[in-house]
């Protein structure tokens, strides 16, 4: 426990650093102004200051008795000055002087210690939130938005007919997709670490303690404080594609199996009940997916191994989850014979006499029977390590399952006998979790994507076309050649190769991977690999390309021209020309007789990806979010032409620079008939333990996404009216100026490359142990090869956030000139258009978590004088340019206005991301001249890793 009146690390709640010998600079505008907390707000917040002070107190002391006084007094100093700089009392270069020549091993704990501050702060803020809820509900305010609670009311006050409802939702989906990501590196013991802080601090502001208990609770938190400090954050050694499987799955224990099935069954109880005739079907709306393993665009690290691998744990953990479930029943159903009435059906599923003496509880008899079935199953699906020896002993001959449809059937049968006994109570507590958990994961936990890119897909299938003799060259046919030779292929059973055909490594290996796909659909049922996406698609043959694979594997199957495929084939239009072909590629596509077959028979549903990142790379930020709005409308349209069931899955990253920022906005803001009721969206990196490290969290968001598509389904969301034709039109003209200027600096101004590399940690994101998968696509320079992440990464990390925002202030200022009545209608758009309002919102959050100060500061690591120069001069006057315009569209100079939660965050302890920045870019300096040692590389690796978890949404 703190002692009295000794500072912590985080004390004093209440900006800027260039390389040695370079003078501070300060910018004309200064975010701070653009950020205003008043009175009302701080004392709003005075109890996350509480926590804040109880949490950097122990820290604190943490520090001092394990790194020693000298680490902690500069800790201290640091901390003091980085508010000082933010009041604008002293310049910036005073506190970076303070890490000049530092010897890195005093830096690597100051770096630690204001990274565990970050991991604290999101505790606390997080803490916070759930109060100011609480507040609310004891209050009996109205539901909030985004809650499920809002949305019936929203439904019934649209007065909603049965039909309707049952039409849109019939086969509703809600499929959050987790993806690995390189700034995530953090331990499962980091992760358990923070769940016990977070659980005893909400014991500890949830219950009247008395003095001595909360010494108790508050010595408990020191103990968890303590492992963290002397646990590293993150691993020595590349995180391998392996270990972000096991990451990913870490989730489901943590929530997914308490918090999804829960979930499932309340929105499909209240809709019932409110819609009795909607006819809703059983099927869970909240589905999980997953990238992780399946995922190989660019990633060189996937292969047949690795698919087998994930496919494989995920399947154990959902088995395992099931087995543990009906050990628990087991014990819990208690009931005897003698005081209940048992059906004979009950007796015939345990395998018992109701004559018999030794079959007094039935329940428990009948779930052990349904246990040794499951044990057989995982037997014969797993090796013969997943069982114990005392758990082969019990299978005792029974019959594995089919699939879990014959699982569920059995525990239906458990639920009927208790209901019959009117034990509806004891129906309805674990045993309906476990029924639900296994309508939602199966056998299979998750569907595990396919990605690869069209490139890669092109050369193996030429190569497989030469080989069967079909086509020498391939790759030298026009479109509508590929397209008839690929059709003759996919229409017929022959196979392209055989067991002893000798390819090459990369056909070798492409083949490899959909058929053990294709193995863990034969044994974990079609959900385990429901898709494959193809990155850069831009054609018919794209789409085509990919089925032959598919088809070589056995998962397409021709069938007399009504195919059959268990797994859909989804484009992913990327760049903003392939956004606007979009709607062409799908209509000329469904033209081809078989795949329209193929989508018939997959429930008429076809599914098309959008890629927020590399559009965004691609023409920055206001030009690719219009693109993906009207590439939506095109699509929406050309869905409705050919009478099919559209499914949109939108690869957004945690940045608001990759189709990030708040979900519920996000999801509201799509065009009318864009959701339909199904929605498939990728959660990433830092933002994943953000939302879903623990149950209350993964409620809370995932309620969330669950209601803004159920809105967006059923209620008209876009506000436009008859103005839509005109601000369609209006934004056309926006996003092209757009462009137009974030090109002039990214694709056109000579060295921006140069400057790119060096004023950002680009380099060093791939050259250190970040993530599995290489940086860029291919080894080249340029920025179309750069993976979207590391493009974005960098800009985030040197707090220059320019994919969140470059090119629009110019492209306002454009439009409206001197013309107040075009102002007018950009701020009419911003009061009723969500789009419009959610761009501008998202935008806000980016331009006050960007610091033009700091971004100097890594402008000086660039060699060439005038370069540097030349392209921070173009991105401080663009910055400038950016939030007059939005102020003035706004009506507010404050950035935050709308985002409580975030303004608390940036005024807070924005300040002690300084110390992290500046010790980032005097690492860097030393790195780059040649001081490339582990200890250096690992300092420069904390730093990245406490910005991102500081910024919660870095990549």
């Amino acid at each position: 426990m703190p002692r009295p009146g000794c500072p912590g690390i985080l004390d004093g709640m209440s900006e800027t650093a260039p390389a040695r010998g370079v003078p501070d600079w300060r910018p004309s505008i200064s975010i701070v102004d653009h950020i205003v907390v008043d009175d009302e707000g701080r004392a709003l917040t005075e109890p996350l200051r509480e926590d804040i002070r109880l949490l950097g107190g122990i820290l604190g002391d943490v520090v001092r008795e394990h790194s020693g006084r000298d680490v902690f007094d500069l800790v201290e100093s640091a901390r003091v000055a980085a508010f000082r700089v933010r009041r604008n009392e002293i310049d910036r270069t005073e506190l970076a002087d303070m890490f000049v020549d530092l010897d890195v091993s005093t830096a690597v704990p100051v770096i630690r210690a204001f990274s565990h501050f970050a991991l604290l702060a999101n505790l606390a803020e997080d803490i916070h939130r759930e109060r100011r809820r609480a507040i609310h509900v004891r209050a009996g305010d109205p539901p909030q938005d985004s809650s499920l609670a809002a949305t019936y009311r929203k439904l019934a006050d649209a007065g909603l007919g049965d039909d309707e409802v049952g039409r849109t939702l019939s086969d509703a989906a809600v499929i959050p997709v987790i993806t690995a990501h390189p700034t995530e590196t953090r331990r499962r013991t980091v992760f358990e670490a923070q769940n016990r802080i977070t659980e005893l601090m909400r014991f500890r502001g949830r219950t009247e303690l008395m003095p001595d208990e909360d010494a108790e609770v508050t010595e408990s938190i020191r103990r968890q404080i303590l492992t963290l400090w002397q646990t590293a954050l993150i691993r020595l050694e590349r995180l391998t594609i392996q270990d972000e499987i096991r990451s990913g799955l870490r989730y489901y224990d943590a929530s997914f199996f308490e918090v999804v099935p829960a979930i499932n069954t309340a929105v499909r109880a209240a809709l019932r009940s409110t819609y009795p005739d909607a006819g809703l079907a059983d099927d869970p709306m909240i589905r999980m997916g997953s990238w992780i393993g399946g995922d190989r665009d660019g990633n060189p690290f996937v292969n047949s191994d690795v698919v087998t691998l994930a496919t494989t744990l995920a399947a154990q953990a959902a088995v395992g989850h099931h087995l543990s479930e009906l050990e628990s029943l087991a014990q819990e159903l208690s009931m005897s014979a003698r005081l209940i009435d048992a059906s004979d059906t009950l007796f015939d599923l345990a395998g018992a006499d109701a004559d018999d003496p030794g079959a007094d509880e039935p329940f428990r008899l009948a779930l052990r029977a349904i246990r040794s079935r499951l044990l057989a199953t995982a037997r014969d699906m797993f090796d013969d390590d997943f069982l114990t020896s005392s758990e082969e002993k019990s299978i005792d001959g029974r019959q594995p399952y089919g699939d879990a449809a014959e699982l569920l059937a059995d525990l239906d049968v458990i639920d009927g006998a208790l209901r019959a006994n009117n034990d509806d109570p004891i129906a309805d507590d674990r045993l309906l979790a476990l029924r639900e958990a296994v309508r939602t994961f199966g056998f299979h936990l998750s569907g595990l994507d396919m990605r690869q890119n069209s490139d890669t897909h092109e050369e193996v299938v030429a190569e497989l076309l030469a080989w069967a003799g079909v086509h020498p060259d391939y790759a030298s046919l026009e479109e509508s050649a590929r397209v008839e030779i690929l059709s003759a292929e996919l229409s017929a059973r022959r196979p392209l190769t055989s067991p002893d055909a000798e390819l090459s490594e990369l056909a070798t290996k492409e083949l490899g991977i959909v058929r053990a796909a294709a193995r863990a659909v034969a044994t974990f049922g079609p959900a385990a690999v429901p898709n494959y996406i193809i990155s850069m698609c831009t054609s018919v043959s794209d789409m085509l390309e990919a089925l032959i694979l598919l088809k070589e594997a056995g998962l397409y199957d021709p069938n007399d021209g009504t195919p059959r495929c268990t797994v859909r084939v989804v484009p992913l239009f990327e760049t903003i020309e392939d956004l606007q072909q979009g709607a062409q590629t799908l209509l000329a596509v469904l033209d081809v007789p078989f795949y329209r077959a193929m989508v018939d028979s997959q429930n008429g549903i076809q599914e098309i990806m959008l890629g927020y990142s590399d559009s965004n790379k691609d023409g920055g930020y206001m030009a690719a979010n219009w693109a993906l709005y009207r590439a939506e409308l095109d699509l929406v349209d050309a869905a409705s032409q050919s009478g099919i069931r559209l499914r949109l899955f939108h690869g957004r990253g945690g940045t608001v620079g990759r189709g990030g920022g708040p979900s519920y906005d996000a999801i509201l803001a799509q065009p009318p008939g864009a959701v339909q009721g199904s929605l498939r969206i990728t959660e990433q990196g830092e933002i994943i333990a953000a939302k879903y490290a623990e149950p209350v969290a993964a409620r809370r968001n995932l309620e969330t996404l669950l209601a803004a598509t159920i809105e967006s389904s059923l209620l008209d969301t876009e506000g436009l009216g008859d103005e839509s034709d005109s601000a369609y039109e209006i934004m056309d003209d926006i996003a092209a100026k757009a462009r137009a200027a974030y090109s002039r600096l990214v694709h056109e101004t000579p060295g921006f490359v140069e400057y790119f590399t060096t004023s950002t940690p680009l380099s060093e994101i791939g050259a250190l142990n970040i993530g599995s998968r290489p940086a860029s696509r291919k080894q080249t320079e340029k920025i179309s090869d750069l993976r979207a992440i590391p493009w974005v990464l960098s800009w985030t990390q040197s707090r220059v956030m320019l994919p969140g925002w470059y090119g629009t202030g110019s492209a306002f200022e454009e439009w409206v000139a001197d013309d107040p009545d075009r102002l007018e209608t950009l701020r009419r758009y911003y009061a009723k258009w969500p789009f419009f309002r959610t761009v501008m919102s998202n935008m806000a959050q980016v331009l006050a978590k960007s610091d033009m100060g700091l971004a100097h500061r890594y402008a000086q690591l660039v060699p060439d004088e005038e370069l540097r120069d030349k392209v921070f001069g173009m991105i401080v006057d663009e910055h400038e340019r950016t939030i007059a315009m939005c102020a003035k569209i706004t009506g507010t100079d404050d950035l935050l206005h709308d985002n409580a939660a975030l303004k608390r965050s940036v005024y807070n302890r924005f300040p002690y991301l300084e110390p992290l920045n500046l010790l980032q870019v005097e690492l860097l300096r030393r790195f780059r001249a040649g001081e490339d040692t582990p200890i250096v590389r690992r300092g420069i690796q904390l730093t990245m890793n406490g910005l991102a978890t500081a910024l919660r949404n870095s990549g």
